[in-house]
C-alpha cells in the first residue's frame, strides 16, 4: 500500500505561469458556489430516479408514484427541490400537472454520467 507521501511533491515548487493561468480561468466563487450546489442535487437517488424516469417520458406526480413505487408526498417534496434547481419544469393541464427535464443540458448531463460510470 503506498504512503499519503507518495502523492505529494517531494520539493515545494509552485509553475507560477501556470498557476496564474488556471486562476485567470477558473469561474468565480458564486459560479463555483452555484455548481457545487446543483451537484448535491445529483447527490440524492430519490431525484436521480424522478430524472431518469422524466428522461424517457413527461409525467404527473402520479405516474412518478407510480413508476418509483412512493408516496405522493415524497415525490412532491423532491420535485419542488428539482423546480427550484430548473432541472424539471411543469405543466398544467386541467386538474393535473405533468413534469419534464428541463432542457436538453439536463438530458446530457444524466446521459453523461451514464457514460462516465459505463467506462
Amino acid at each position: 500500500m503506498e504512503s499519503e507521501k507518495s502523492y505529494l511533491c517531494e520539493e515545494q515548487h509552485e509553475h507560477t505561469g501556470v498557476v496564474a493561468r488556471v486562476r485567470a480561468q477558473m469561474p468565480g466563487e458564486g459560479e463555483l458556489y452555484d455548481m457545487a450546489e446543483l451537484f448535491k442535487v445529483f447527490g440524492d437517488s430519490t431525484r436521480v430516479r424522478i430524472l431518469s424516469a422524466l428522461f424517457y417520458s413527461e409525467l404527473c406526480v402520479c405516474d412518478i408514484c407510480s413508476v418509483l413505487n412512493m408516496t405522493k408526498s415524497a415525490i412532491s417534496h423532491q420535485l419542488r427541490i428539482l423546480r427550484q434547481t430548473k432541472l424539471v419544469k411543469s405543466r398544467r393541464e386541467g386538474k393535473e400537472v405533468f413534469y419534464s427535464l428541463a432542457d436538453g443540458h439536463i438530458e446530457k448531463i444524466f446521459a453523461m454520467a451514464k457514460e462516465h460510470l459505463e467506462e
